[in-house]
């Protein structure tokens, strides 16, 4: 029989797919006070985000009702409206 026949197949695995810590908006609005800044360190140390080599995506899953300040490496659109509708910002940092 034929190696390719007798090798155990795996699939597709795409080595240039970025992947993110993925953090919502109704999970900042429990953890950090108005007007604060929320970058990766912070979300680190509040233990929203766990891997600490990923880069951090933002999505707008949930209510935001304070200004927040974010910096992350990447935002939904909906997220950086709602961000921006309660008087809030959002500074992407690094490079993805």
């Amino acid at each position: 029989m034929p190696l390719q026949r007798r090798l155990p197949k795996r699939g597709f695995h795409n080595p240039f797919r970025a992947t993110f810590s993925i953090v919502n908006l109704g999970q900042l609005e429990s953890r950090f006070e108005p007007g604060a800044v929320v970058d990766p360190d912070a979300l680190r140390s509040s233990g929203l985000v766990h891997a600490g080599t990923l880069p951090v995506k933002v999505l707008a899953g949930g209510t935001l009702t304070k200004a927040l300040k974010v910096k992350a490496h990447k935002f939904s659109a909906a997220a950086l409206q709602r961000l921006e509708a309660v008087g809030g910002s959002a500074e992407v940092v690094g490079s993805v």
